[in-house]
């Protein structure tokens, strides 16, 4: 009875990868609230919320590129340039929502050239999107000098949309938040209940068996990498406007920690599987061990181990769990 208990467990937990980091989000919840009493207070959870949203973002739309085999490394780079196109763009007298479009545009644009280049052109997306990384970063930096952009002076409804937010007692919810739990519902929805969601699924699982079916693998792949370009631009025009700068070295870094939330949340690094639920769940975990260990007063510095640990123990478990239920 034992052993069919744990088997049950064990496939449970291999048939729905959400639970395994849903599981260590509640014990390190548990283990930082006892280790500081003002873990779950009102400050640190606004705060909390309050950055969860621009990795966040991102990670939804890397979430669908990565259950089609693919990844984006430019991202990073995207959400610094979108919100310094935005605001050198209202300086010249451009309105706040043709700007918008147009940083927009240019994000999306961004990313259907990586997406042409790695179907159209047969380039691995990893050195597609490594060389738009340095591009990009490189005219960020070129436009600016380096320096941050001044704030954008602008009042307007769509400014309160973008970067406004709600007391509500003690707490205070930013626009960001609801921005990421609209796209987090959409994204569900596309990968879950949509005819593209079956297209990705299959893109990721046999490109040729899908090609075969009549699924269109490489306008899949390039609308997805749209997507993610348009989705990291979008996060960074949200995040500049919120602390009201746009640096040219924002977002250093952030393509392998997105990557990183994906893959801990249970998606497959090498396609076909993704859940949205899950990475949902990554970015709170990664972001809880970030506000976390700081809380418990160790170094910052030291949070890339920690990631390091819960990456491969995710890895170990999830391959683990499918040895073990192929076994049987």
């Amino acid at each position: 009875m034992t052993n069919r208990l744990k088997l049950s467990f064990l496939r449970l937990l291999a048939q729905h990868r959400e639970l395994s980091p849903l599981i260590i989000l509640v014990a390190l919840c548990i283990a930082f609230s006892m280790g500081n009493a003002s873990f779950f207070s009102a400050l640190n959870l606004t705060n909390l919320l309050s950055i969860l949203p621009e990795l966040g973002i991102i990670a939804l739309a890397m979430t669908l590129l990565l259950t089609t085999g693919e990844f984006d490394l430019s991202v990073g780079a995207v959400f610094a340039l979108a919100p310094i196109l935005l605001l050198l763009m209202v300086q010249l007298g451009v309105p706040l929502p043709v700007a918008l479009a147009l940083a927009l545009a240019v994000s999306a644009a961004i990313g259907c050239l990586n997406g042409w280049l790695v179907t159209g052109m047969a380039i691995t997306s990893f050195l597609v999107t490594l060389s738009m990384l340095l591009i990009v970063r490189g005219v960020a930096l070129f436009i600016t000098n380096g320096f941050p952009q001044k704030p954008l002076e602008d009042e307007s409804w769509l400014r309160w949309m973008l970067s406004g937010g709600v007391d509500i007692g003690e707490f205070t919810i930013h626009a960001s938040l609801l921005w990421f739990i609209a796209l987090s519902v959409m994204c569900h929805y596309l990968l879950r209940r949509s005819k593209l969601g079956n297209w990705i699924l299959a893109t990721g699982s046999n490109g040729p068996a899908a090609i075969a079916r009549g699924v269109p693998t490489a306008k899949v792949k390039t609308g997805l990498f749209a997507l993610t370009s348009l989705f990291a631009g979008f996060a960074g025009i949200l995040s500049a406007l919120r602390i009201s700068s746009a640096s040219p070295i924002a977002g250093t870094g952030y393509e392998l920690e997105v990557i990183a939330m994906v893959v801990v949340g249970g998606t497959a690094l090498t396609g076909g599987w993704g859940t949205i639920i899950g990475t949902v769940i990554g970015v709170m975990l990664l972001r809880i061990i970030r506000n976390g260990i700081i809380m418990a007063g160790v170094p910052g510095l030291a949070y890339n181990i920690f990631v390091g640990v819960i990456i491969l123990a995710m890895l170990i478990i999830n391959s683990r769990l499918e040895k073990h239920i192929k076994l049987r």
